[in-house]
């Protein structure tokens, strides 16, 4: 259904001229116009679409539901819902409510783990509290959604703004700003040696194992977030550590990279890149 509609929307949008070719301006505004009925054509479609039931077992099943359904939003908040900003309060009504997409509008997510075993929690069915957070370095605050299971249904309780000074990975978060928009910091900031995981492009179904050094780290350094980025927290917080496992994950092409960071005498090093 939803690939008839995203047709229709193209195809309806030709439009003859009978003197040249349209301006480049009339050609952008046209692309822009179809791309913003595309996606409401989609998001009308998936806005129809029930959850499955079983979507509630796993936070990232329902949360993939809860930001592109936005009348299964609605009914997963529990109004009114509480908005704490430091010392102000203020209960949202659901009229109030503006749907929030999250990153469902761009490629990617971030997320932050102590370790690569703990990336394993996504796939723990007890989780009951889950924190999405939206990290903005400009205004160094974060906006934490909160969500508990309630009844094994999983609501959004709660939303609360601190500053990235309040949160376990304080530390780390200011390191990562610095790493991502520094170069010459980046660049001081890699380990003697750098592990590299990644596809074989001679064998699909292969990786290959190898390692970066600090001068060749220009050719395979990424491209990361520099203004915001996102992290999900399942379960409770626990303390910063010493390891980072920053990862930047595609939504619908399935890319994923992971970063790894150490603290070493005080100073977090990058240690290994797998992509």
């Amino acid at each position: 259904m939803i690939c008839c509609l995203l047709l229709m929307a193209c195809g309806g949008n030709k439009t003859s001229h009978s003197e040249g070719d349209a301006p480049a301006d009339s050609v952008t505004a046209a692309d822009s116009v179809t791309a913003n009925a595309v996606d409401s054509l989609t998001e009308s479609v998936l806005d129809n679409i029930p959850m499955p039931k079983a979507a509630d077992e796993l936070f990232d099943d329902f949360f993939f539901n809860f930001a592109a359904n936005k009348k299964l939003q609605l009914e997963r908040i529990l109004f009114p819902l509480k908005k704490i900003n430091g010392q102000k309060e203020e209960a949202l009504t659901k009229e109030q409510w503006r749907t929030d997409r999250y990153f469902m509008r761009q490629d990617y997510y971030t997320l932050l783990f102590d370790s690569e075993r703990d990336m394993e929690v996504v796939k723990d069915t007890s989780v009951s509290h889950a924190v999405v957070e939206m990290i903005y370095f400009n205004t160094g605050a974060i906006v934490q959604h909160v969500f508990n299971r309630l009844r094994g249904t999983w609501m959004l309780t709660s939303i609360e703004t601190i500053p990235i000074s309040q949160s376990v990975n304080a530390s780390f978060l200011d390191f990562y700003y610095r790493f991502a928009t520094d170069s010459v910091f980046q660049t001081e900031s890699l380990a003697e040696s750098i592990q590299f995981v990644g596809p074989d492009p001679d064998d699909d179904f292969s990786v290959m194992e190898g390692e970066i050094s600090p001068d060749t780290w220009e050719a395979f350094a990424p491209d990361l977030p520099k203004k915001m980025i996102y992290n999900i927290v399942y379960g409770s917080p626990r303390s910063e550590g010493n390891t980072k496992v920053f990862v930047l994950r595609g939504i619908a092409n399935g890319l994923e990279m992971e970063l790894t960071f150490k603290r070493m005498g005080g100073k977090w090093k990058l240690k290994k890149m797998t992509t």
